[in-house]
C-alpha cells in the first residue's frame, strides 16, 4: 500500500479514536472529523461508508493485533498465562482504543473473535490433558473463564489500567484454573 494512503487512514483512525474518547459515536460526523484531521469528505469517502465503518475496520485491525499478539508465545506450560499476558499486553499499549471499545454503547462483539480463538486454542490442549472432558464441557469452561477475565479486564480499564499486567495475569490465571475458593482462601 501506498505511504501517502497508509499515512491518510492513520490520521483518519487516530482522529476518530480522539474524537471517540470525547463523545459518543452518534454525535460524530464525517464533517467533523474531516475537518480535525484536515482532509476533504471524499478522501475519507473513498475509504469508509461512514463512521460506523471506520469503527468497525478500527475493531477488526485492532482483533487481529490481539490474536496476532500472542503468535509468539507457544510455550505449553505456561500457555495460558502466555496468552493473557499477550492480550493485556496489546490492551495496555492500546489504551485510548481499549478504553473507547469497552465504555461505547455499542456491543463488545467484537471480542467474540477472541472467545472463538481461545476456544479453538485451548479445545485440543484440555482434551489431550484430560481425555474423558467432553465438548460442553470444555464450551463451559471457555466461557467461564472468557466471560471471568472479561469482567476482570473491564474492571481494569475502569481503574485506568492501575494493575500490573503480570500481577492481573497471575490472577486470571489462578481464578481460572482454581477457582475463588483457592484465591479468596489463600493460605
Amino acid at each position: 500500500m501506498d505511504r501517502r494512503i497508509q499515512y491518510t487512514k492513520k490520521v483518519i483512525k487516530e482522529t476518530c479514536i480522539e474524537l471517540l474518547s470525547e463523545k459518543d459515536i452518534t454525535k460524530v460526523s464525517v464533517s467533523e472529523l474531516c475537518k480535525k484531521a484536515d482532509i476533504n469528505r471524499a478522501t475519507f469517502y473513498r475509504y469508509y461508508l461512514d463512521i460506523f465503518d471506520l469503527l468497525s475496520k478500527i475493531e477488526d485491525e485492532f482483533v487481529e493485533e490481539l490474536k496476532n499478539s500472542y503468535k509468539d508465545y507457544n510455550t505449553k506450560d505456561n500457555e495460558l498465562y502466555d496468552y493473557i499476558l499477550a492480550l493485556l499486553k496489546t490492551c495496555l499499549n492500546n489504551k485510548k482504543l481499549v478504553k473507547i471499545l469497552f465504555y461505547s454503547k455499542n456491543s463488545i462483539s467484537f471480542l467474540d473473535a477472541i472467545l472463538e480463538d481461545a476456544y479453538t486454542r485451548f479445545k485440543d490442549k484440555w482434551q489431550s490433558e484430560v481425555k474423558d472432558l467432553n465438548e460442553e464441557d470444555i464450551e463451559y469452561a471457555t466461557v467461564y473463564i472468557f466471560n471471568g477475565t472479561l469482567g476482570i479486564v473491564n474492571y481494569w480499564i475502569q481503574n485506568d489500567f492501575n494493575e500490573d499486567i503480570e500481577n492481573l495475569t497471575n490472577t486470571i490465571v489462578n481464578l481460572s484454573y482454581y477457582g475463588t475458593r483457592k484465591f479468596i482462601y489463600k493460605k
